[in-house]
Formats: C-alpha cells, sequence, structure tokens
C-alpha cells in the first residue's frame, strides 16, 4: 500500500510552482542589481552635471581634416577607412559662446573635434556622402530654428549634445521589466502558499466530520 503524502507537504506541482517563483524572484533582483550598477549610478552623475537648454545654429561646416573609422563586412573582413569632420556650431540659451553640438555622449567620447561620425562604410565616399546629407540637413531643414541640446559640466562643458545617453524611456523598460519579474516570482509564491494552506485547513475540517 503506497503511503500516503501529509498534508502539509508540497506536492510535485506545488514544489515546481515555488521552484519557478523563487528562480524569477532571483531573476528579478539580480538584473535589477546589474542594471542599477551599469544605468542608474552614471544617469544620475549625467543628471548631477548636465541640463537641457536651448540651442540655435550659428554655423555649420566641414573641416580639412580626415579621421579613421573601422568597418567590419563579414567575419574575416575588417578594416579602416576615413570620414570628413563635420562641425555645427550652435548657441545656447545657457552661454553667449559658441558652442560644439554632437550627436550624443557616446560621439562626443569618440570624436570630441567633430559633430557628427556617420555609420563607417568601406568605401571614403560613401562616408562623405553620409556627412555631407547631414551638413545639409542642418543648414536647410534646421536653418535657425530652435532645438534643445544638452550639457554636461563634467564631460566637456563647451559643447553640448542633441540626445542624452541615459533616456528616460530607455531607463524606464530597463526596470520596469525586472520588477516585473520580481512581482510575478513574489505573487506564484504568495499564492502557492496560499492555495497550500487552504488545502491543508480544508483537510483537516474534513478529518475532523469524519472523526
Amino acid at each position: 500500500m503506497a503511503r500516503s503524502r501529509p498534508a502539509y507537504e508540497y506536492t510535485e506541482a506545488e514544489d515546481k510552482s515555488m521552484r519557478l517563483g523563487f528562480l524569477l524572484i532571483a531573476a528579478g533582483l539580480l538584473s535589477l542589481l546589474v542594471l542599477g550598477f551599469c544605468w542608474l549610478r552614471p544617469a544620475l552623475q549625467e543628471r548631477r552635471g548636465g541640463g537641457a537648454a536651448n540651442c540655435t545654429v550659428l554655423a555649420v561646416r566641414q573641416l580639412g581634416e580626415r579621421f579613421a573609422c573601422s568597418f567590419s563586412c563579414g567575419g574575416a573582413c575588417r578594416g579602416t577607412a576615413r570620414y570628413p569632420c563635420l562641425q555645427v556650431l550652435v548657441r545656447t540659451s545657457r552661454s553667449a559662446a559658441p558652442a560644439l553640438l554632437h550627436e550624443d555622449e557616446r560621439q562626443l567620447r569618440a570624436n570630441p573635434k567633430c559633430s557628427y561620425i556617420p555609420p563607417c562604410a568601406r568605401d571614403d565616399q560613401e562616408n562623405s556622402e553620409n556627412v555631407t546629407y547631414k551638413q545639409k540637413y542642418w543648414k536647410e531643414k534646421v536653418g535657425s530654428q530652435p532645438f534643445t541640446c544638452y550639457f554636461n559640466q563634467h564631460l566637456r562643458p563647451d559643447d553640448v549634445m542633441l540626445k542624452r545617453t541615459h533616456d528616460e524611456a530607455v531607463l524606464l523598460h530597463c526596470f520596469l521589466w525586472p520588477l516585473v519579474t520580481l512581482l510575478v516570482g513574489v505573487l506564484i509564491v504568495l499564492l502557492t502558499i496560499c492555495a497550500k494552506s487552504l488545502a491543508v485547513k480544508a483537510e483537516a475540517l474534513q478529518r475532523r466530520k469524519h472523526a
């Protein structure tokens, strides 16, 4: 005769449910810790040292200097190409002095002398065409229209950026889904415990009726 399982012991399905819940909790906590270290701390530093301003284009020009970039066209196909340096000088609402505009913080760090780094193509001519297109965009489409730009006093106080590296929407999604995973794990564990508690009480009540 098979030995009956005590009421307080979890069934195989309940045990799997508890393991799944704890796994989701661990994954959510680990994701929050990693993202908090990699994203939240740099984002807070950026916010603390920077802010937004209104910018107006003063001049758009190409320098005679060309810079190298690296391209990849397959596993064993790698090389370097060159692109012309485009500078977009702007006036900001926080200072009367001209400031050099950059696409974002990544491009500012990669080449602080130029405003735009094109996607590196194998052909130098294609890189030049991409830069020329961006130059026409700033001259003809933007012109003297004001736009929002961002500065970072810790990085380069005399330069501004078109986009923030740590955007609010990106940060929201990075922390929303780990938090949802954590809450789902907690919910699974709580529901499993509550269901087991109710089952134990129901079985105890049934035994009292038959006693």
